[in-house]
């Protein structure tokens, strides 16, 4: 996972800009992930997807020459094939990786509100052959608790699937604030993924080494990446 340090572009999407969608010079995001490639030896181009806060999860069987630029419509991606680097962006909403016991299987998933509401935590693990208590999940960089407020019909919606889930939301006025993380934790739980590891860190609070949407509005966006060495 990415902070907002080491790469090329100007204020305010200082530095490591990963986003080309957010009005960034196009260079310097191609310079950022150019950055990101050989700093980490990556063993091929991420694959960049074009984040919907939708449930869609994009499979990939084969490792294969990807463009830098953003094409495929999803909100996580999957792979049993090593040298695939699953990968997506975020700037407040939460990124969850998750790979299986042997190693053999890894997933990157998009976890604003409304995705993890409806359904991509499920659909993602759907996509495992490992039994759920075999695999392991790690939730990075998000809004935190106390930042992320939001209206009674998001919390409507989550205890309309979950009623238990009213204990993530505490009431602030006439709105409420979400602990987006818990809320993932339950999800996670739920569907007997018992190993499960934290950042704990709030991207709104924390300026000096996140983007954060919320905060700023006009910022850049974070990469987590996944990924089986060939």
């Amino acid at each position: 996972m990415t902070t907002r340090h080491g790469g090329v572009s100007s204020s305010p999407f200082d530095s490591l800009n990963i986003g080309t969608h957010v009005g960034d010079k196009l260079d310097d995001v191609l310079s950022n992930r150019a950055r990101l490639h050989q700093t980490l030896q990556l063993p091929s181009e991420p694959i960049w997807l074009d984040q919907v806060h939708g449930t869609q999860v994009a499979e990939f069987v084969k490792r294969e020459p990807m463009s830098s630029a953003v094409t495929l419509t999803a909100d996580a991606s999957y792979t049993r094939q090593p040298g695939v680097v699953c990968a997506i962006m975020t700037a407040d909403c939460l990124p969850i990786l998750l790979c299986n016991r042997q190693g053999t299987e890894v997933a990157a998933v998009h976890a604003g509100w409304r995705s993890l509401c409806h359904g991509i935590v499920e659909q993602t693990l759907g996509k495992f052959f490992s039994p759920l208590d075999e695999i392991y999940a790690y939730l990075g960089p998000a809004i935190g608790p106390l930042a992320f407020q939001v209206g009674a019909e998001v919390r409507d919606e989550f205890m309309q699937i979950a009623s238990e889930d009213s204990r993530h939301f505490v009431a602030d006025g006439d709105k409420y604030l979400a602990d987006l993380q818990s809320l993932a934790v339950a999800r996670l739980t739920r569907s007997n993924i018992q190993n499960v590891f934290t950042a704990d860190m709030c991207t709104y609070k924390n300026s000096k080494d996140f983007f954060s949407y919320r905060r700023d509005g006009k910022t850049g966006r974070m990469a987590s990446l996944i990924w089986m060495n060939a």
